[in-house]
C-alpha cells in the first residue's frame, strides 16, 4: 500500500496531537529524547510507517507481538492474579452443598484441580478458539444452577458426627457423601455444555443471537449476583468487623487509590531508573484480601480471636486449617475420573443449560471486547463460533476432572488488557502455562484454605455486586424513559427473586406423579437466572417495540466497533493449516473454520 503525501501529512498531525498532551508530565530529557524519535514521517520506509499505524500508539503489544520471555512470566502471573479471587471463590462457595465444609484436604484438591484445568482451557482458547488473549476460569453462570441442584431434599447433607463433642468425625464413608454430590454435578456440567459445543460447530449461535437483546441479558447476569448474597452473608457473617474491613481495604486500592502510581526501581540500559506503575489499580482485590488475611494472623497470634468453634469471631482464626497445610501432598496431578464416574439426571441436564446459554452470551461480548483492547479486528463468525464451542470443550474437560463448575472468559483480565496495554497472545498463554504448574503443587492450592471466612466474605460482597452491577449496565444501550422496556427488565429481575424463594420455602409443593419431571420443574424455577432471562427473552420479544427502543441497534454497533489499532484479519485463523483448509472447497460450509468467511463473512 503507497501512502499519498496527504496521507503522510495527516498521519504527522495526528502524531504531533497524540504526543504533545503528554510532554507536559515529562522531565526536559525525556521530552528531548522523544523529540529526536519524531522523525519526518515523509522520511520513513512505506512498510516501517504502515507497521507502526498498524500497531498503533495505544498498545506496548499487540497481538501477535512476543515480549521477552522474562516479561511474558511477570505479565503472565499479573493475570493469574487478577483471576485469582474469581477462580477461588468457586470451590470455596460449593464446599458447603458439597458436604465438605470442615474438610480442609479435599478443599484444596479442588482448589488445585480448577486452576489446573483452567489454565488448560486458556491454552486451548488462545491457540485454536478465538485466538483472542481471554483467560478461561470458573464460572459464576453455572454456579446457580448448581446451588439449585443441591438444595434438592435428596441432596441434602447429613448431620456430622462430633469427635470429641468439638470436632466433625471423619468416617470411612464420608467421602462417598460429597463424592456423589461431585459426580451428579460433572454429568449436568458435561451434558449441558454439548449444547455450548453444538452452538459453536454448527453455526446455530449467530440465528440465536438475532432475538437476543440487552432486555434478556440484563436480568440473567444481573441476578447471578444478585441470587449468591446467601453465600456472601453467610462468610460476611461469622465476623463482620473483618469483613467489612476488607471491603474498605478493596473499595481503598481500587477506587481512592486507583489514580496512584508507586514509584519502583529497574535496572535499564545499564543504569537504575525509577519509574511509576499503578499497582494499586492492577492488585486491588489480591491487597485487600492479603490485609484482612494479615489482621486476621494478627489477631490469631495474639489470641484474639475465641478458640472455640462455637464462638462468634471463631471462623476468622487463620489456624483453623493448618492441618490441610501440613497433610497435603507436594504434587498432585488432576486426573480425569478422579472422583468416580460422573451421574446424569434430566433435572440436573437442564437447569444447568441455562447458566451454559447464560455463559455463552457473556462470553460473545467478551470476545468483541478483548478484540477492540488488543489490537485486533472484531472476530469474524467462525472464529465467535470455534470460540463458543472450544468453551463447551472447556467446560466438558472441567466436567471429567471434577471442578464442580465449568469454563468461561474472564472480564477482569480482559480490562487489564487496556490497564497494562499489553495484548499479546503469548502472555495468556505464558499465563495457562502457570496455572497449570502451580495447580499440580498441592501445598500451594492448600495455602488457599487458611483464609479466613469473613475475609472471603467481604470479598464477595464486592464481587457479586460488581457482576449485579454488569448485569444492569447492560441497560445503556436501551431507552430506559420506554415503560415498555422498565416493566419487562422489572418483572424479569423482580420474578426472579420471587419465584426460587417461593419454591424453597414450599418444599414437595410440586407432585405431578412423575419423579423426574417433579425434579426437572424444581430445579428450573429455583435457578434465578433461568427465570429473568427466560421472562426477559419472551417479553422483549413479543411487547412490540423498535430496534432503536430495545437497544438491539445500539448493541450491536457497540459489539461490532472497530478497533483503532488493527491487525490483520488473519490473527483469527488457526495456526498452521489454513491455508490447506483453503484448498478445498467442502471446508468453506462450515462455519468454525477460516475458510468459511469465503462464503459466510462479507
Amino acid at each position: 500500500m503507497q501512502l499519498t503525501t496527504e496521507e503522510k501529512t495527516e498521519l504527522r498531525l495526528q502524531e504531533q496531537r497524540t504526543v504533545s498532551p503528554a510532554l507536559g508530565n515529562i522531565d526536559r530529557d525525556e521530552q528531548a529524547e522523544l523529540t529526536e524519535l519524531t522523525v519526518d514521517i515523509e522520511q520513513l520506509p512505506t512498510e516501517a510507517l504502515e507497521e507502526t499505524v498498524n500497531k498503533g500508539v495505544h498498545l506496548v503489544y499487540s497481538l501477535n507481538d512476543r515480549p521477552p520471555w522474562y516479561l511474558c512470566i511477570l505479565l503472565g502471573f499479573q493475570h493469574y492474579i487478577l483471576a485469582f479471587g474469581g477462580i477461588i471463590a468457586i470451590p470455596l462457595i460449593l464446599a458447603e452443598p458439597l458436604c465438605i465444609k470442615d474438610n480442609s484436604i479435599v478443599k484444596s484438591q479442588l482448589i488445585s484441580t480448577i486452576f489446573f484445568v483452567s489454565g488448560l482451557c486458556t491454552l486451548l482458547q488462545t491457540t485454536i478458539g478465538t485466538r483472542l488473549p481471554i483467560l478461561q476460569g470458573g464460572t459464576f453462570s453455572l454456579l446457580t444452577p448448581t446451588l439449585a441442584i443441591l438444595s434438592l431434599p435428596k441432596w441434602n447433607c447429613p448431620a456430622p458426627v462430633m469427635q470429641n463433642g468439638t470436632n466433625p468425625l471423619q468416617t470411612d464413608n464420608s467421602d462417598e457423601i460429597w463424592m456423589s454430590r461431585m459426580r451428579e454435578i460433572q454429568g449436568a456440567i458435561l451434558v449441558a455444555s454439548l449444547l455450548q459445543v453444538i452452538l459453536g460447530f454448527s453455526g446455530l449461535l449467530g440465528l440465536v443471537l438475532r432475538y437476543i437483546g440487552p432486555l434478556a441479558i440484563a436480568p440473567t447476569i444481573n441476578l447471578i449476583g444478585l441470587s449468591l448474597f446467601i453465600e456472601a452473608g453467610k462468610k460476611s457473617g461469622s465476623h463482620w468487623g473483618i469483613s467489612a474491613l476488607t471491603v474498605c481495604l478493596i473499595f481503598l486500592f481500587s477506587q481512592y487509590l486507583s489514580n496512584v502510581d508507586v514509584p519502583l526501581i529497574a535496572y535499564k540500559d545499564k543504569q537504575w531508573k525509577v519509574f511509576r506503575y499503578p499497582l494499586f489499580k492492577l492488585f486491588s482485590a489480591l491487597f485487600g484480601m492479603c490485609g484482612g488475611w494479615l489482621v486476621c494472623f494478627l489477631l490469631t497470634i495474639f489470641d484474639v480471636l475465641p478458640s472455640k468453634r462455637d464462638e462468634y469471631g471463631f471462623s476468622a482464626r487463620t489456624d483453623i486449617s493448618l492441618e490441610a497445610v501440613r497433610n497435603s501432598p507436594w504434587f498432585h496431578v488432576p486426573y480425569p475420573g478422579q472422583w468416580g464416574m460422573p451421574t446424569v439426571s434430566l433435572a440436573s441436564v437442564l437447569g444447568m443449560m441455562a447458566g451454559v446459554l447464560a455463559s455463552t452470551m457473556e462470553s460473545i461480548g467478551d470476545y468483541y471486547a478483548c478484540a477492540r483492547l488488543c489490537g485486533a479486528p472484531p472476530p469474524p463468525t467462525h472464529a465467535v463460533n470455534r470460540g463458543i464451542a472450544v468453551e463447551g470443550i472447556g467446560c466438558i474437560l472441567a466436567a471429567l476432572w471434577g471442578t464442580g463448575n465449568g469454563t468461561t472468559s474472564y472480564s477482569q483480565n480482559i480490562a487489564a488488557l487496556g490497564i497494562t496495554k499489553v495484548g499479546s497472545r503469548l502472555v495468556l498463554q505464558t499465563t495457562g502455562v502457570l496455572m497449570i504448574t502451580l495447580g499440580i503443587f498441592g501445598k500451594f492450592g492448600a495455602v488457599f484454605i487458611t483464609i479466613p471466612d469473613p475475609v472471603i466474605g467481604g470479598m464477595f460482597l464486592v464481587m457479586f455486586g460488581m457482576i449485579s452491577a454488569v448485569g444492569i449496565s447492560n441497560l445503556q444501550y436501551v431507552d430506559l424513559s420506554s415503560s415498555r422496556n422498565l416493566i419487562i427488565f422489572g418483572f424479569s429481575t423482580f420474578s426472579g427473586l420471587v419465584l426460587p424463594t417461593w419454591f424453597h420455602s414450599n418444599p414437595g409443593i410440586i407432585d405431578t406423579g412423575i419423579k423426574e419431571l417433579d425434579q426437572v420443574i424444581v430445579v428450573l424455577f429455583t435457578t434465578h437466572m433461568f427465570i429473568g432471562g427466560f421472562f426477559g427473552f419472551i417479553l422483549d420479544n413479543t411487547i412490540p417495540g423498535t430496534d432503536e427502543e430495545r437497544g438491539i441497534k445500539k448493541w450491536q454497533d457497540s459489539v461490532h466497533k472497530k478497533s483503532e489499532t488493527m491487525c490483520e484479519q488473519s490473527c483469527h485463523d488457526i495456526p498452521f493449516c489454513t491455508r490447506a483448509l483453503k484448498r478445498f472447497r467442502c471446508f468453506q460450509y462450515l462455519p468454525f473454520l477460516p475458510s468459511y468467511k469465503i462464503t459466510g463473512d462479507k
